[in-house]
């Protein structure tokens, strides 16, 4: 009923409102004349006939005939219909409409405030005759009152948000936030007021900001208990009365976890079992603690707090799973030990004191059996060293290891060597007792340590590789002096022949292999039996080192070149051992300084520094160089030499260069002329060298020689004939032209053959006067060849 009563209101304000537009809207303003000045002209003020301020238009028109707006009135029209109202600016034609003889105002459709506002239009006042305008344009407004048309909306259809778990009352949790569309600035259409539709009693939103707060306390905002919540947001216009539009959101309220709750074990006593042989670190069990709390607030750490098994079990915590992980620290025998038993502490690694106390803690039981396993023998030490002396007998025990079955049945152990460790096989070991002896000599100067290995197994399981177990042993050989000192080195020395008595020629050491516990100590003498003792004599200087010193003046290299002096050297340790050693000494010329001019062979070789070995293999390596020379030079000869021709479909020109040109004419052995000269030989088949395969796979036909009664110049032509058919008739002739050169000129030639291998005439014989009539360049030849011989044969 009130909703009616305010329409009815508003309805009578607007007729009324319009009412004193157009009572008002005509204002007549008089016209003045002014005189002008000196032309007086006569200036005449237009006058205004109109003017509105604004119409007032109501949205969402459910009417059926056009909606009045208002009218227009100018004073100018004087009723006689001699004017006409013309409509311009926004939706004029369209939208609106003005009766053009009346001036009334229509809107022609339903219009909507929040699509567009107000509307601007322009209105004149035009002759109906000539359409000239009586007055200026006129400009109004026509707005669009609002009414509650438009329901709230929400920024978004569903909201997420959190607040902590045991939060006090009113705790912030979120804000929603809707819009209307109507007018604020008219009545409540865009009044909102916010409700809570869903979601009592555990939050509460304030009606005119939108914020959500927590309604319970914290005993009742447990996330353990209920974690998610949906609550319903409503807001409504009209400021929440009645008759007003709404509209609604969901939000989504999650409580986020708090450390509120202590880990607690799921039984009071955890029993676990493990074989004795269990190795240290393996995994004994797990137990397990649970949390009502998640994430870092779940995390949890396990302690072992008391029990017998302090120092044998471990525990740690598997941050995947929040286990605890029961482990082996020390190995375990179930004949001294059968059982443990642990007490086990868990509490939460990240406490909060504001909701839980440092004390919160839970205690939980384990009870760990030792399991009976058969296990192989064990050895009483980890390793064994022994000693024994090299000199030691074949079949001397040097040392035993032992080992014992650790299960109560204390099975008896057998005793064997690992061949592997022990190739030579010299030491052995006695099955019963585990005895080391020796079964071959030693050498310390071979091997001063051996390692080999000891198995030992149980006599029932013999047949079984798992049930043995193995221990190094390390034998130290001791040193026996067994070994005479000798010289360090070859020593070859040299004295000068002016060598004088006292002089010092050459320093000597000597080595032993064996090792004394106090070291060596080396003395030097000259032997007993020694040829030399008047000419040299041995100091020693007592650090393992000796003197060789010259007894005598004066050295002949002539009388004696060599001189070789043997050393006896021996050590001081028990039983004594000793050794001589030669040592060479050459004589040789030296200048007044002591420095070597001239010595033997022998001595040169020596003091180069090259020893006899060294000059041996320089020998043998030149004469391997020589044998690889010859061996080549052999190889090369062998080479077959390449035909000239390479294959019989080569049909292209080939130049072959001939190095040798021959020796003239006393050379009678590079070439056989004779054949040329007499044609009767060239029947006779011969052997091309530039023809490959040879004449002798394809046998030349036989030769048809053309007889002619001539023998003049025609011996040349039937010469070439001849050549040029046997060509034709030999498969195997080349296909290219190739040069041959005769130095056969025929019978018929008036200078008869050039050669002097045939010329039967002596040159005093010859007549060389035929020359002058070639022409004046064979007269000089004539001259010289002829009419000179006098000068010659003086």
């Amino acid at each position: 009923m009130r909703t009616w009563i305010i329409l009815l209101l508003w309805a009578c304000a607007h007729q009324s409102v319009n009412a004193v537009n157009l009572s008002r809207g005509p204002v007549r303003r008089k016209t003045k004349e002014i005189e002008g000045r000196q032309d007086k002209d006569l200036l005449r003020r237009s006058k205004r006939g109109w003017m509105w301020r604004q119409f007032f238009l109501q949205e969402e028109y459910t009417g059926t005939e056009h909606q009045y707006i208002g009218k227009l009135h100018s004073d100018m029209d004087r009723g006689d219909g001699t004017v006409m109202y013309v409509l311009a600016g926004e939706g004029a034609g369209t939208i609106f409409v003005i009766d053009s003889n009346s001036g009334d105002l229509h809107a022609t459709r339903s219009l909507d405030r929040e699509e567009k506002p107000f509307y601007t239009l322009r209105a004149q006042v035009v002759n109906k005759k000539n359409g000239l305008p009586l007055e200026p344009e006129t400009e109004f407004t026509v707005k669009l009152h609002d009414i509650n048309d438009n329901e709230p909306k929400f920024d978004k259809e569903v909201y997420t948000a959190s607040v902590p778990e045991r939060s006090h009352i009113g705790t912030y949790v979120t804000q929603v936030t809707a819009h209307d569309a109507d007018d604020e600035m008219f009545g409540y259409s865009a009044k909102l007021a916010y409700s809570i539709s869903q979601g009592h009693p555990y939050f509460s939103v304030e009606p005119n900001t939108g914020i959500i707060r927590t309604a319970l306390g914290p005993s009742d905002m447990d996330r353990e208990q209920r974690e998610h919540y949906q609550v319903v947001i409503e807001a409504k216009d009209m400021a929440g009365q009645r008759g007003g539009l709404t509209g609604t959101t969901t939000v989504n309220i999650s409580l986020t976890d708090v450390n509120d709750n202590p880990p607690r074990f799921t039984q009071s006593i955890y029993q676990f079992s493990v074989p004795e042989i269990t190795k240290v670190g393996s995994l004994v069990g797990r137990i397990r603690a649970v949390d009502a709390d998640v994430g870092r607030n779940a995390e949890m750490d396990y302690t072992v707090v008391n029990g017998d098994g302090l120092d044998v079990f471990d525990i740690s915590t598997d941050r995947n799973t929040q286990e605890g992980i029961l482990s082996l620290k020390k190995p375990l025998d179930y004949e001294k030990k059968k059982s443990y038993m642990l007490q086990i502490q868990v509490q939460n690694t990240h406490p909060d004191t504001q909701f839980l106390s440092m004390d919160a803690k839970d205690i939980a039981n384990i009870r760990v059996s030792v399991e009976d396993v058969d296990e192989p023998p064990q050895f009483e030490k980890i390793n064994y060293i022994l000693e024994v002396k090299e000199d030691a007998a074949v079949g001397t025990v040097i040392g035993s290891v032992s080992a014992v079955d650790p299960d109560i049945l204390r099975s008896p152990v057998k005793y064997s060597i690992d061949r592997h460790t022990d190739v030579d096989r010299i030491f052995g070991v006695y099955a019963g007792n585990g005895s080391i002896f020796l079964q071959r000599p030693l050498d310390r100067e071979e091997f001063a340590w051996h390692n080999i290995s000891v198995i030992a197994t149980e006599f029932r399981h013999l047949d079984n590789p798992e049930q043995t177990s193995r221990v190094p042993v390390y034998i130290r050989v001791l040193d026996v002096n067994d070994n005479p000192p000798m010289l360090a080195s070859f020593y070859e020395t040299f004295v000068c022949e002016n060598a004088k008595a006292g002089q010092k020629i050459q320093t000597i050491s000597a080595v032993d292999p064996d090792d004394p516990v106090g070291g060596h100590r080396f003395l030097f003498s000259l032997a007993p039996e020694s040829s030399v003792r008047a000419n040299f004599s041995v100091r020693d200087n007592g650090d393992n080192t000796a003197g060789i010193f010259t007894r005598r003046t004066g050295f002949g290299r002539m009388h004696k070149s060599t001189h070789l002096v043997a050393v006896v050297i021996s050590d001081g340790h028990i039983p004594m051992q000793s050794s001589t050693g030669t040592l060479t000494i050459r004589v040789c010329t030296c200048d007044r300084d002591g420095n070597m001019e001239m010595c033997n062979a022998e001595a040169l070789s020596s003091t180069t520094g090259l020893s006899t070995g060294a000059l041996v293999a320089i020998l043998l390596c030149i004469l391997i160089l020589l044998l690889i020379v010859v061996l080549f030079a052999a190889l090369k000869r062998q080479k077959k030499k390449e035909p000239l021709i390479i294959s019989k479909e080569d049909v292209r020109d080939n130049v072959v260069s001939y190095n040798d040109e021959g020796g003239g004419e006393e050379d009678t052995q590079a070439f056989d002329i004779g054949a040329l000269r007499h044609p009767e030989v060239m029947e006779e088949s011969k052997l091309r060298r530039d023809i490959l395969p040879p004449e002798s796979l394809y046998p030349p036909p036989p030769l048809r020689r053309t007889m002619v009664p001539s023998r003049g110049n025609a011996d040349v032509r039937d010469f070439i004939n001849q050549r040029v058919q046997e060509n034709d008739g030999n498969p195997t002739a080349p296909p290219y032209d190739s040069l041959a050169t005769y130095a056969y000129e025929g019978n018929g030639s008036v200078a008869e053959s050039l050669s002097s291998l045939g010329s039967v005439s002596s040159e005093g014989e010859q007549d060389y006067n035929y020359l002058s009539e070639w022409g004046p360049r064979f007269r000089k030849l004539a001259d010289m060849y002829g009419g000179e011989d006098s000068d010659w044969d003086s």
